[in-house]
């Protein structure tokens, strides 16, 4: 399905993603943030990236996946135009 799902975490939160999800987290507030992961799996199966990433249904913000991948917001609307 490619869904983009978002959570805004407060202090003392959790969140669990679910076997196999593509998934990253931007640290929106103005200080430092802290995550702690467990795996509960070493083979989480196949999932082709490029179409949970650049095809999510709503798309990933452009400027995130920018920052993320270190290129220009213009060569993320290119790849996303594909999907």
């Amino acid at each position: 399905e490619n869904r983009l799902i978002t959570k805004r975490l407060q202090k003392g939160d959790v969140f669990v993603f679910p076997e196999g999800l593509i998934h990253f987290q931007q640290n929106v507030g103005n200080g430092y943030a802290l995550a702690i992961a467990a795996l509960s799996s070493q083979n989480p199966g196949t999932i082709t990236i490029a179409n949970s990433v650049f095809g999510s249904n709503p798309d990933i913000a452009g400027d995130v996946l920018a920052k993320a991948f270190q290129v220009g917001i213009k060569v993320v609307q290119q790849i996303q135009s594909n999907f």
